[in-house]
């Protein structure tokens, strides 16, 4: 069993009238779905319209490379199949 990030799902078929499912999310992701199988997220911009984004310079990359790489490596090890 996959465990969604969300509680809300879309189909494909769904998605041809993305309004609705815009309207549906309110300011949630949505998971679409393709036979029962989550291929994506649908992220309404109004979800992440509050976000704050800070450039951060190439020194704080490297720290976090050298001292935090280890916390998100099952994560980039996953990624390597898909």
């Amino acid at each position: 069993m996959e465990i969604l990030l969300t509680s809300l799902t879309a189909s494909l078929t769904e998605l041809r009238e993305p309004n609705k499912v815009i309207a549906r999310a309110g300011n949630s992701p949505v998971a679409i779905l393709n036979r029962n199988e989550a291929i994506g997220y649908f992220v309404p911009k109004s979800a992440v319209s509050d976000i704050e984004l800070k450039q951060i310079s190439d020194e704080q990359v490297s720290a976090f490379l050298q001292n935090d790489l280890h916390e998100i490596s099952h994560v980039l090890e996953y990624l390597k199949d898909k």
